[in-house]
């Protein structure tokens, strides 16, 4: 390897490193205060780091929340993959739920910051497109799910039934993100509870 080749490799790997120290920062930040209450100054302060160097990785406050959907959509279509692949038909409700829920509640756990992001309508569309896609793809397979099973309902109600399965996620979800640890297992079994009750009723086929 040329002499000068192993300077430069190393600026590259600790630039990397710098990028995801800041963007692990923002999404802390973004989860703690929310979108609007960060600042780049409150980043590179929660980084360590000046403003001025984060100036040479990030251009903006959007710019970093482009990046951090970039990296977390990857990771929330795999979750979903893990929650809906396969034959999810013959699961007892209790089996589907956690199917469902472990992968997903995981993956937001995993990424604070991300839930206020993609629920934000004034963010660019870019940055909130690629998991409004997913959670779409989510909610029509569990429709078809509920659709095998009660094939009697019409389109209108299998997708109602499933939009309120998201909802539900979307009130539940950010209450394990913000849990401690000592606590998020009382919140997702409380989660799992209110989703078994709702999923046996709906997938109870009528006398």
């Amino acid at each position: 390897m040329p002499d000068g080749a192993r300077p430069e490799r190393r600026r590259q790997e600790r630039g990397v490193r710098r990028m995801e120290q800041l963007l692990d920062a923002a999404a802390g930040l973004f989860a703690e205060i929310g979108y609007d209450s960060a600042t780049t100054n409150k980043i590179a302060a929660r980084a360590g780091v000046s403003p001025g160097s984060l100036y040479q990785f990030f251009s903006s406050k959007e710019d970093i929340a482009r990046a951090l959907a970039d990296r977390y959509v990857p990771e929330l279509e795999q979750a979903h993959r893990e929650a809906t692949s396969g034959d999810l038909d013959g699961l007892e409700p209790a089996e589907l739920i956690d199917r469902i829920v472990d992968p997903i509640v995981a993956v937001n756990v995993a990424n604070p910051g991300m839930k206020d992001l993609i629920g934000r309508s004034e963010l660019p569309e870019h940055i909130i497109a690629p998991a409004r896609r997913v959670q779409a793809a989510v909610a029509g397979r569990v429709a078809e799910v509920i659709g095998r099973q009660r094939p009697e309902l019409d389109d209108a109600t299998r997708q109602r039934y499933a939009t309120t399965v998201l909802r539900l996620f979307a009130t539940f979800v950010p209450l394990a993100v913000s849990a401690d640890a000592g606590e998020r297992d009382l919140v997702i079994t409380e989660f799992k509870t209110v989703l078994r009750g709702y999923l046996t009723e709906v997938l109870a086929v009528p006398d």
